[in-house]
């Protein structure tokens, strides 16, 4: 069972992370580029991770990790195959090396939060 949960959150995060990033990408002269903080939009990442955590009962940041590890050579290449490159591609690496960053804090945020509201039996 513990198999089953931590492949639900691998898929999850995955899936997220490719429409987060592909959301980002076609976004770019979006509400973030015309408020001058592009970067902003790095945040959304968190979600990936938080959905992985929510399914995985153990082990929620690893599962998140490897999700996002797995998606972001397939956004890497989504990003410059579907789209024109604004950036060079150690631009894009960083920009998604960042992105893995934030979904793995998005799973410690929900194993932060699900650890301090759990009741713990005395």
């Amino acid at each position: 069972m513990k198999y089953k949960q931590s492949l639900a959150g691998i898929i999850c995060c995955f899936i997220l992370f490719i429409v987060v990033c592909l959301s980002l990408v076609m976004n770019v002269d979006g509400a973030f580029r015309a408020s001058g903080h592009p970067e902003l939009g790095l945040l959304f990442f968190i979600l990936p991770g938080v959905v992985a955590g929510v399914f995985s009962r153990q082990r929620n940041v690893l599962v998140s990790l490897i999700g996002a590890i797995l998606a972001a050579p397939l956004c890497l290449v989504l990003m410059h195959v579907c789209f024109t490159p604004v950036r060079s591609f150690w631009q894009e690496l960083a920009w998604l090396f960042s992105g893995l960053f934030w979904c793995s804090l998005g799973a410690l945020c929900y194993l932060f939060f699900s650890r301090l509201f759990t009741p713990r039996a005395r």
